[in-house]
């Protein structure tokens, strides 16, 4: 925070040594963060993006869909000018594989997916969500992660998402559909970012990784489940941090990044697997812990509770009652 001196000047000592002091404890914003070793910052803001429109390696990919009240007619009402389209919710960024749904689909699948999409290698890739709350955040998260996991380095979230962009009534907005012109896409798969299943297994067996469970308490303590989970509660030896503790509902982005980092103090050093239901949630935890607060080896469980349940002989805590099951049954409860 800095002061004009005409306005320093008509004040006394101690009042200026005070504001100075204020202005040394305010909260820098979780966008505030230098670029990676790729030249891309995680979290990029509309007056950073609206000057490099021109760019020709620039993919500004706007993602929202039914999860964020929009989707295709949204993106046709107004969007940001070259921007490419693919819903979130129904483009295939998650897939039903092996009977189980809503997965991460195959690197084909995908390399088919990036790449109609007008994306390569060489492209910054910048995310835009619909900017409205922590799920729709979550959906830009999966997507960033997805790229992240197969090997493209250059990519970043658009902070406060289309919102933050059409409330300043100088940035220009476009209502023609985008067609992208196709690219390869070829993906090199990094492994670091990725849980399987069955190092969750031995994670929670083990108890060498920090489980981070990014669902709502009463997801957490089997009160309620998705309702593709076959059994309710969680995995073993998982501590809860929910993905809605880290987001401002009332701007529309993550919080200040001191305060990110208080929330995940008790998650101890080494390394950390985030899951969720689907792997949406979690992403959120997985962009927080990784990509804000830098800490190394967290990787994002995609299948988390619908994969973790598809096989009952996997363990799953839960502090669900007969009384919880009585009040379902009777139409009170999930």
């Amino acid at each position: 925070m800095t002061m004009p001196i005409p306005f320093l000047r008509g004040l006394s000592a101690v009042a200026v040594a005070a504001m100075l002091a204020l202005a040394a404890v305010v909260p820098s914003p979780a966008a505030a963060e230098p670029a990676t070793a790729e030249g891309a910052s995680p979290l990029v803001s509309a007056a950073w993006l609206k000057a490099r429109l021109d760019d020709p390696d620039l993919v500004i990919l706007d993602i929202r869909s039914a999860i964020d009240g929009g989707g295709a007619q949204a993106y046709l009402k107004g969007h940001i000018p070259k921007a490419v389209y693919s819903d979130y919710d129904k483009a295939g960024w998650r897939v039903t594989r092996n009977k189980i749904p809503l997965m991460l689909p195959t690197i084909p699948e995908l390399e088919k997916l990036i790449g109609e999409i007008g994306i390569d290698e060489d492209s910054h890739v910048v995310v835009v969500p619909a900017g409205v709350h922590v799920l729709d955040f979550g959906a830009a998260a999966r997507v960033y992660w997805t790229l992240k996991v197969l090997g493209h380095g250059k990519v970043s979230i658009l902070d406060g998402g289309f919102a933050a962009w059409k409330a300043d009534p100088a940035n220009p907005i476009e209502t023609e559909r985008r067609a992208p012109a196709p690219k390869i896409f070829t993906a090199a798969l990094d492994k670091s970012l990725l849980a399987t299943v069955e190092e969750v297994e031995e994670a929670s067996r083990s108890g060498n990784t920090n489980l981070v469970d990014a669902r709502p308490p009463t997801f957490f303590s089997g009160k309620v489940k998705h309702d593709k989970a076959l059994a309710y509660g969680h995995i073993p030896g998982a501590r809860n941090v929910d993905s809605a503790l880290l987001y401002d509902p009332a701007t529309n982005r993550l919080k200040p990044k001191e305060e990110l980092a208080a929330i995940f103090a008790a998650v101890p050093d080494g390394p950390v697997t985030s899951y969720c239901n689907t792997g949406h949630w979690a992403a959120t935890d997985w962009f927080v812990l990784s990509e804000i607060l830098g800490r190394r080896d967290v990787r994002l469980f995609p299948g988390s509770m619908v994969q973790w349940t598809a096989d009952e002989r996997r363990p799953v805590a839960s502090q669900r009652t007969r009384w919880d099951d009585f009040k379902k049954r009777l139409g009170f409860g999930s």
